[in-house]
């Protein structure tokens, strides 16, 4: 005669175990991996960062276009011909009191 025993279902454990363990690997890297959610979202914030800067940055380029335009021998601004002179040739006008 045979028994009929109940064997615990060792392979169906070995199986789920394995199956979650894949499952919770694979969560885990989406959320926090290379290409993970967190990281796009770093990537968005640095995104929008640099493209402020770029926007400044480009500011700045029109700024100093405008600045080299004016100082150009085509273009003749007064105004900045009298700063020029003030700042890097220390000039004054005549009707100007100058204190050191």
């Amino acid at each position: 005669m045979r028994l009929n025993r109940k064997r615990p279902p060792v392979g169906d454990l070995i199986f789920f175990g394995l199956c979650l363990a894949a499952g919770s690997y694979f969560t885990f890297a989406a959320i926090q991996g290379d290409y993970g959610v967190f990281r796009r979202m770093q990537i968005g914030a640095e995104a929008e960062t640099l493209a402020a800067e770029r926007g400044r940055l480009n500011n700045d380029v029109a700024h100093m276009t405008n600045l080299t335009h004016r100082m150009s021998d085509e273009y003749l601004d007064l105004d900045l011909l009298d700063q020029q002179a003030r700042d890097v040739l220390g000039l004054a006008r005549s009707d100007e009191i100058v204190i050191h």
